[in-house]
């Protein structure tokens, strides 16, 4: 059995079995993201495919008006016509239609419950506040939001439809209707499912993953041509500068198809190049990563490349060099210390005693030959350094940076492009730096206004999320030339405020430490409308934050984070934190005689 898949498919059953007996409403911002269920071929279940229609509430006017904000679900070119079901007929004209490519729906996150009040005439007043979250194109992707109104109001009038006048049964009709779709970010977890897809970065030698969002009411056959017209489309707006699209004038010829067990899809390659057809299996095995079985890609001139297991090819072509699985470290009287918790690898210090001082944060990662540590140091004066070096562990020449500053956040590495150079991108001072493994640094554009106070990068080492000017960001990281450079940004909406810190938690989502009147600590989807929260009361604000993030190579059962706040380090541990007690610390000497014993700090990760 395939290892990830057996554990996802547990982690899977666990989280279903929680979720039925937590008391969680129907309707919550408290999302779990994934792949939904696929819908079956032709399904109109209003549950999990085809939203409600128009007189499905009845006489329940708040339920009227949640289905409204779900109307715009499902297949793009009905859209238009759901909606228009709900809205009185003189208005229809209002709402504008649009086709094809052009259909935009305007998801929205509701800040509070829809507001219902009723006037002296009787003509019920509907208020709307919300944040905008992002565009959701009729290609799947969810870009960001391209208008800023902060609610919307509208009203609702009885039907009055002929053999209704009077009676309550046709429910209810828009008045006075928004101009453009809206679909609530409840409505598109029910009716949509997550899927990821992947493209090759500028050289083709690492996969990138991008989200997508299928209706369920799509049927389950349909998933590999449109994950087939996904990759031709390209990929997201703000992946752009750091992954490669299909070559132009690619095209699918008909749509896939299923013979005798095998998928079979036939494309339009300009050139014909063979190499560049293996490359499109790799990336079709990895975003169909639910399928098994025989696939096979033939071009218009008849070059072809059979996959005789997709689950197999994705073993053989896995999309993180990850053979390890994580230790932890933390920061113990200013030297880096494993970390020792029951059932855990424990690891050992990949720097040498000499360097192993002063410490004040570390960031190391493992890569195919040789281990990369950064350190934060303490420079004398209240000012610091980065110490970075590169080897086998322990790596034996650590080099000090030129320039000290006031204060260095958590470094992070990218994971370098074979045996290119090594980079990494750290916050100093408010401006974003890149740094090598003799600890040169430069400074690095970010593009948008504001101090720069987080960096976290992705496994794949081009996506790159930040906080600026206190708002959460995402760009990608080009590392082409020898060159980091960073292109266009994202801000990602989220109900947090007073961002302090982010780390990659998943593939597609984030942990970001904030506050919602309490400290907490959330995940949050690369576009903003997964929030989930897992920790909820941290009791001071969160300065350090570390994940292992979660992926299809390496599949643990449960998240893997830990933190600090005001100076107390903590581990999370199944939707509750627990300290880092000392004891929990290795290779501490006695402190001296009435000297008291440290606390751990900045703890983090090296895989």
């Amino acid at each position: 059995m395939n290892r990830p898949r057996a554990l996802a498919g547990l982690l899977c059953a666990a989280l279903l079995a929680a979720v039925a007996g937590c008391g969680i409403p129907d309707r919550t911002d408290v999302q779990v993201d994934g792949s939904g269920p696929a819908a079956s071929a032709g399904s109109s279940s209003f549950a999990r495919g085809e939203p409600p229609t128009r007189t499905a509430s009845g006489a329940d006017r708040e339920a009227f008006v949640r289905n409204f904000l779900a109307a715009a679900a499902g297949e793009p070119e009905r859209a238009y016509a759901r909606v228009k079901q709900f809205i009185a007929r003189e208005d229809r004209n209002r709402l504008a239609e649009k086709q094809g490519s052009e259909v935009a729906i305007n998801v929205v996150r509701l800040i509070e419950n829809p507001v219902i009040t009723e006037n002296a005439s009787g003509l019920l007043t509907v208020r709307v506040p919300v944040q905008q979250v992002g565009v959701l194109r009729a290609n799947g992707v969810l870009g960001p939001p391209v208008v800023t109104d902060t609610e919307y109001q509208f009203s609702l009038r009885g039907s009055a439809e002929p053999g209704q006048e009077g009676t309550e049964a046709g429910g209810y009709y828009v008045t006075d209707p928004p101009s453009v779709l809206l679909l609530d970010t409840l409505s598109l977890r029910d009716y949509y499912q997550t899927r990821t897809v992947y493209f090759w970065n500028s050289d083709a030698t690492r996969l990138v993953a991008d989200q997508r969002y299928l209706p369920l009411a799509v049927p389950a056959e349909r998933l590999v041509s449109e994950a087939v017209k996904w990759l031709i489309a390209g990929p997201s707006e703000w992946l752009r500068q750091g992954v490669s699209g299909l070559p132009d004038r690619t095209a699918l010829i008909n749509n896939a198809v299923k013979t005798d067990g095998r998928w079979e899809v036939n494309l339009d390659l300009p050139g014909d190049d063979r190499r560049k057809l293996e490359k499109l299996g790799i990336q079709l095995a990895w975003s169909l990563s639910d399928l098994d079985g025989p696939l096979q890609l033939t071009t218009r001139n008849q070059s072809r490349v059979t996959i005789d297991d997709l689950a197999a090819h994705r073993l053989a072509n896995a999309v993180y060099p990850l053979t390890q699985g994580p230790q932890r470290f933390t920061v113990y009287a200013g030297a880096i210390h494993p970390l020792a918790f029951e059932a855990e690898a424990i690891g050992t210090v990949p720097i040498r005693t000499e360097d192993n001082h002063d410490v004040v944060s570390a960031a190391v990662r493992r890569t195919a030959e040789k281990t990369l540590a950064a350190l934060v140091t303490t420079a004398g004066g209240g000012r610091q350094r980065l110490v970075t070096g590169s080897g086998v562990a322990p790596v034996q020449v650590m080099t000090p940076g030129a320039q000290t500053f006031a204060a260095i956040g958590r470094p992070v590495w990218l994971r370098p492009l074979g045996a290119a150079q090594p980079y990494g991108l750290v916050v100093a001072d408010g401006r974003l730096y890149r740094f090598d493994d003799r600890a040169r640094m430069v400074p690095v554009p970010v593009g948008v206004a504001g101090p720069v106070s987080a960096v976290a990068a992705s496994l794949d080492g081009h996506r790159i999320a930040l906080i600026v000017g206190g708002r959460l960001c995402l760009s990608t990281a080009s590392l082409d030339g020898g060159v980091v450079s960073l292109g266009p940004v994202r801000h990602v909406a989220t109900t947090l405020t007073d961002l302090s810190a982010v780390d990659w938690a998943q593939e597609n989502a984030l942990a970001v430490a904030g506050s919602t009147n309490r400290s907490a600590v959330y995940e949050v989807g690369v576009d903003g409308v997964q929030q989930t929260p897992l920790v909820t009361d941290v009791g001071a604000r969160v300065t350090h934050l570390a994940v292992y993030p979660g992926n299809p190579t390496y599949v643990l059962p449960t998240v893997m984070m830990m933190y600090e706040a005001n100076g107390v380090s903590y581990r999370f541990r199944a939707s509750s934190a627990e300290t880092i007690r000392g004891e929990q610390v290795l290779d501490v000497p006695p402190p001296p005689a009435g000297g008291r014993a440290g606390s751990p700090t900045a703890p983090f990760f090296l895989f």
